[in-house]
């Protein structure tokens, strides 16, 4: 989520001598699986070379964009051939130590990295990042997955890398809301909650979201009603592990406390704790319901399916003009600390962020913005496409300093375990917001010691 959350610019593709040029291990080398925060080999050389390679990949089933990239990087490499594996995030989060651990692929989609980093499973990318100048991109890119010796994220050496950079807000039919008077998004969070009463009274259905299954959809909305609420540092604070961090503030449990109230209100869908991702977005996009709360790694197919019908806004504030956050993050992908083509994944990771075909599909399908240096080419976006204000509303969180990483990654288990269950309940009527927040920190605290 993937989830999560969440996805950048880019250079033309690296030449021969940037690719050759600091240090990396060599094809395969496992040197600094034995350990978390083991220092990363010196790169002398990564590339796929020119003998026949197959990326063994484990990726997120139902996103178009890791296929996209991968088909063009064989267009441009043919040599290189892949060997996909796709489940949905909730089954890689619970997967994902067996995996890395007894069939290690070459690069994979991410859950949470603390664990999966004190377990020595991924790669330390630091030499690579010196290699390919990741290192004098923008900090604020990689600090969601580096991970110190602590088990603490934001600080130390780099494990996982981004295929763009995503972001999460609100989806709305437009002709829906000229039915209500909505001619431009909510000021603020009253409005809001105007706009999913007006919708109600006319017969609509305010906001579809996916929350069954093993992934609690609910998450979004209530993490972007916490943006509102309370400052994002304190969020990626708890996110990050650091010590004395609790989700059970005041501002989250006013938070929570509102998603109660349109739960009671009657503005989701009333079968939302049986329907999974996808029945969401077909329900949005045959046209069913108002809003959901997605990211915009979707603004490309909805720009193919709902053409000039679909726009897009961030959480607003309490006040009008007040500052904006939303969960940011990379669309998170690592190596394993066992993967046989170690330095061709780390050379795919680099040509996805600095190749400028690579970042025309990051734009145009994926929606979102890609990674790489703060100067690099990006490609034209046409005015009035939601893909347009996807890319406008990341320059806000970025104004704003409002970029969070997505509750569901504090810990491996979290999501599943904790999130999900306690908001279907919260859904259902069988639990309250005081007592979500309580249980699903308890349960944090059980993860991070262990």
């Amino acid at each position: 989520m993937a989830h999560g959350p969440t996805r950048r610019s880019l250079l033309a593709t690296f030449t021969l001598a940037t690719l050759f040029a600091g240090a990396c291990s060599a094809p395969g080398d496992n040197s600094d699986s034995s350990a978390a925060n083991a220092s990363a080999a010196p790169v002398t050389s990564a590339t796929c070379g020119t003998g026949p390679v197959t990326l063994k990949g484990y990726f997120e089933t139902g996103f178009a964009l890791p296929k996209s990239l991968s088909d063009e990087f064989t267009k441009q490499y043919p040599n290189v051939k892949w060997d996909i594996r796709e489940d949905q995030f909730a089954v890689i989060t619970q997967n994902a130590p067996r995996v890395l651990a007894d069939d290690p692929p070459d690069l994979m989609r991410l859950p949470q990295v603390s664990e999966l980093v004190k377990d020595g499973l991924l790669k330390n990318l630091d030499g690579y990042a010196t290699a390919f100048g990741w290192d004098k991109w923008p900090a604020s890119q990689l600090e969601q997955m580096r991970v110190s010796s602590t088990g603490q994220r934001g600080d130390g050496p780099l494990y996982a890398m981004g295929l763009n950079f995503s972001m999460t807000g609100i989806f709305y039919n437009k002709k829906m809301a000229a039915q209500i008077g909505m001619t431009k998004p909510p000021a603020t969070l009253a409005e809001f909650d105007s706009l999913l009463q007006k919708a109600k009274d006319a017969g609509l259905t305010p906001i579809n979201q996916f929350n069954g299954g093993a992934t609690g959809g609910l998450a979004f909305p209530l993490q972007n009603l916490m943006s509102a609420y309370g400052e994002p540092g304190a969020i990626n604070d708890w996110i990050f592990q650091k010590s004395g961090a609790t989700i059970d503030t005041p501002a989250s449990l006013q938070a929570t406390q509102h998603l109660e109230k349109w739960l009671k209100a009657g503005y989701f869908a009333k079968d939302i704790n049986s329907q999974d991702y996808a029945t969401m977005m077909s329900r949005f996009i045959g046209g069913k319901n108002l809003f959901i709360f997605d990211g915009d790694w979707e603004s490309g197919n909805l720009d193919k399916q709902m053409a000039g019908n679909v726009g897009f806004f961030l959480m607003p504030a309490q006040s009008a003009g007040g500052k904006q956050a939303a969960m940011s993050a990379p669309l998170t992908y690592g190596i394993s600390s066992k993967a046989k083509n170690a330095d061709c994944a780390a050379f795919f990771l680099n040509w996805v962020a600095t190749n400028q075909q690579a970042r025309d599909i990051a734009v145009k399908v994926g929606g979102s913005h890609p990674m790489g240096p703060a100067d690099a080419y990006m490609p034209a976006v046409a005015e009035g496409t939601v893909t347009a204000s996807t890319l406008a509303a990341g320059a806000t969180i970025g104004k704003d300093n409002g970029a969070m990483d997505f509750i569901a990654n504090a810990t491996g288990a979290i999501y599943a375990k904790s999130w999900t269950p306690q908001l279907q309940k919260l859904a259902a009527g069988q639990q309250t917001p005081d007592a979500l927040l309580k249980s699903v920190q308890k349960d944090y605290e059980t993860q991070v010691k262990n």
